[in-house]
């Protein structure tokens, strides 16, 4: 993301003849998952099928009932005897158009990812059309079945990005559903607590839109107006360490520029979510995303700084305390060495560690690396009330049954 920011390349025409040629470049290099074929075109092809079946299979009856009716009335016998053979020559004609809406579906994905991959090399990065269960520790990625994530643009300057979306089903038969994100992947350099930012702008009628719910008492409030756009969830006892990650200047850039994303810092990960789909042809969308990392991105070596003393314990207690007590004992002199030292015996000499390995190594111990999840309520509540209404529903009706056969 070091160079100029360059959308021309979304908005230039794509010739059928170059996507196809694109598509068939992309299945040949490996980067097109299942040779050919890609989940978006196959439902699209279901859908042209269905609507064509149905679309023709009604006109076909309103054709061939009023051909029987304006021969019946003519008492046209030749006619009448046509009624039947109509319908059958407009579905044959329907079905024949068949390939040609199959062929111009998939050229407009092909011309999406060859705009696509224009972008991505105008602007240092690269494309990918789908990647199947992205190895990402984000919450999203963890959800439901079916995980795909589609239109992949990333780069590594400064640091590792990538933009997508993101499809996973959850349910199954009648109750099955699709759930839609664009997410953005930044990489850090060092581990972090396991830090959630809920943007209070982008949620429901019944409370927040994220797929997981955390327990209430990792909610921390910040200073500021900070808590009018985010609600920040840190494990129990990380409090001072997000307080060091999240400054008053920190908090006004994620206000300023990412107040309608969710937010997840997770392992060396940052990740931002939105329920719709962020790797599209709308050069604004891309404006908005770029201007909300790079926001971002020079702040992250302050966050690389931080270290968790946790981890830093057990060599204190331990193997840490023998070079402090070797020093002092030094550092007294021979009559501090204590009753059992020989008279003329030299001090022990000190074992003092290089300073740079007093800091903590990069990590983050087990209680910060996981929020504590809960139980969505809001979401029981609903299902609750819905069962209750369906149960209540058949009562009624039964003994409203009752009273009319005793009346």
């Amino acid at each position: 993301m070091s160079v100029p920011f360059d959308p021309r390349p979304l908005l230039e025409p794509v010739s059928p003849a170059t996507a196809r040629a694109f598509r068939k470049h992309l299945a040949d290099s490996g980067r097109l998952p299942g040779g050919s074929g890609t989940a978006g075109v196959i439902i699209a092809i279901v859908v042209i099928v269905f609507v064509v079946l149905v679309f023709g299979g009604v006109l076909s009856a309103m054709v061939g009932g009023l051909v029987f009716a304006i021969g019946t009335q003519s008492g046209s016998g030749a006619v009448v005897s046509l009624a039947p053979v109509i319908p059958l020559v407009i579905l044959i004609a329907l079905a024949a158009l068949i390939p040609f809406f199959v062929r111009r579906q998939r050229a407009a994905q092909a011309a999406v990812w060859y705009r696509l991959d224009g972008f991505a090399r105008a602007n240092g990065m690269s494309f990918e059309p789908q990647r199947p269960q992205p190895p990402l520790p984000g919450m999203i990625f963890s959800q439901g079945s079916g995980r795909m994530a589609s239109n992949l643009v990333r780069g590594d300057q400064p640091r590792f990005v990538e933009f997508a979306n993101y499809r996973y089903t959850t349910g199954s038969g009648k109750n099955q559903q699709t759930h839609t994100w664009g997410y953005v992947a930044v990489h850090l350099s060092t581990p972090l607590p396991h830090i959630v930012l809920d943007a209070l702008g982008n949620n429901g009628l019944f409370g927040s839109n994220l797929p997981v719910a955390f327990d209430r008492d990792q909610h921390l409030s910040l200073e500021g107006d900070f808590d009018r756009y985010f609600r920040l969830y840190c494990p129990r006892g990380y409090e001072r360490d997000a307080l060091y990650l999240f400054t008053p200047d920190i908090m006004a850039r994620f206000v300023d520029n990412a107040a309608a994303l969710d937010v997840e810092i997770v392992d060396d990960w940052l990740f931002f979510y939105g329920k719709r789909d962020f790797s599209t042809l709308d050069p604004a969308t891309w404006s908005w995303l770029f201007g909300a990392v790079g926001a971002m991105i020079d702040k992250f070596a302050q966050w690389e700084r931080w270290r968790d003393d946790r981890l830093a314990a057990p060599a204190a207690s331990g193997a840490g305390a023998a070079p402090g007590g070797a020093a002092e004992a030094a550092t007294a002199g021979p009559a501090a060495a204590g009753p059992g030292a020989a008279a003329g015996s030299a001090p022990a000499l000190p074992v003092t560690p290089p300073p740079g390995l007093l800091r903590p190594p990069p990590g983050v111990a087990a209680p910060g690396q996981r929020l504590k999840k809960s139980v969505p309520w809001m979401a029981v509540v609903v299902v609750l009330l819905i069962v209750t209404v369906g149960a209540i529903g058949p009562v009624i009706a039964f003994i409203g049954g009752i009273f009319a056969a005793v009346r």
